[in-house]
Parts: C-alpha cells; structure tokens; sequence
C-alpha cells in the first residue's frame, strides 16, 4: 500500500469523456429537420392556433439543435481535430447562429433551415472522418 501512494501517477487520455458512441450529428440534424417541418406545416395552414404551436416547438427544437451541436464542439471534437480541420470553428459558429435568434428561431423562412440543415451535414462529414481515424 505504502508503494502505490508514492508511485508515479499513470498518464491516461481519452479522446471525449464518455464512450464516443454518444456523440452523433444526427441529433441535431433530426431536431433540424423538425424546425424545417414546422415552417412548411405553418405556412400551409391558415389555422392560427396552429400556427401558435408550430412557432413554439420550432424554437424549442431550434434551441435543441444547438445544444447538440454545442454539445458536439466542446466535448468530441478536439484540438487535434481544430488542427486537421480549421473550418471547424467557423461551420460550428455559423450553425448555432443559423439555429438561433437571427436564423431559425426569427424566421419562417425554409430557405434558412436549408442552409442550418447543409450546415450540419458539412460537420458531419468531418464527424464521420474523426471516427474513421479513431
């Protein structure tokens, strides 16, 4: 016992902190897909209690995408990866911007959850890649 308090302490790393099986861009693009169904349903519909509702579970699912995608940006992905993919931080930036205030959550405009949805998919890519090279 008394060998192992003074023992030198064992390095370890870890690529996330979690099993990397949780971490998946597919769950912010679902909640993308949501907010782009939600404009489409709205604007087809001339119920205004409808539209009420659409309005409130597309920012909620707004919101949701970018937790996701934060989630994604701080705990996966990791400086070596930022290294390898410089575009990393600004597709994340602009991502959560298209998903929040000024993008999906103000608009009803489908043409803005298209570039959210193109958004995700291109940190998909790279997503994938990572995992390959794990």
């Amino acid at each position: 016992m008394f060998l192992r308090l003074f023992a030198a302490p064992v390095q370890v790393s870890a690529h996330c902190d979690l099993p990397c099986g949780v971490y998946d861009p597919a769950q912010a693009k679902l909640e993308a897909e949501s907010v782009k169904a939600c404009m489409v349903k709205a604007a087809a519909s001339s119920d205004a209690d409808f539209k009420a509702r659409a309005l409130t579970i597309k920012e909620e699912r707004s919101e949701l995408v970018k937790h996701h995608l934060w989630v994604l940006w701080t705990d996966y992905f990791k400086p070596p990866h930022f290294e390898k993919y410089p575009q990393l931080n600004t597709l994340f930036n602009e991502a959560t911007k298209l998903a929040g205030a000024g993008g999906t959550k103000a608009s009803w405009d489908v043409g803005v959850a298209d570039q959210l949805l193109a958004k995700i998919d291109e940190i998909a890519v790279i997503f994938w890649e990572t995992k390959k090279a794990a």
